[in-house]
């Protein structure tokens, strides 16, 4: 068995009301990485998250859960019972 570490970072803007706009994600090579662009977005965006999965592709075993590791601002109710 081969797993394997993928790391993203997922923005968001504004939407109409209070709902908010998920941007395209973003792969990154490793946690430093995906946090150092994170925080790079926090900037200018309504709220960022940086998490980790795992897999197994050669089982189909994926992880049910992100591991979140770094969060800013206004982000979906699904990543506040996060890790």
């Amino acid at each position: 068995m081969s797993r394997q570490t993928h790391f993203h970072v997922q923005s968001f803007d504004p939407g109409k009301g209070d709902q908010l706009k998920a941007d395209a994600p973003i792969a990154c090579r490793s946690e430093e990485s995906a946090r150092r662009t994170a925080e790079r977005l926090a900037m200018s965006k309504a709220g960022v998250v940086a998490f980790s999965t795992s897999s197994d592709t050669e089982t189909d075993d994926y992880d049910d859960q992100p591991t979140v590791f770094f969060r800013a601002g206004r982000v979906p109710a699904e990543f506040d019972s996060m890790p």
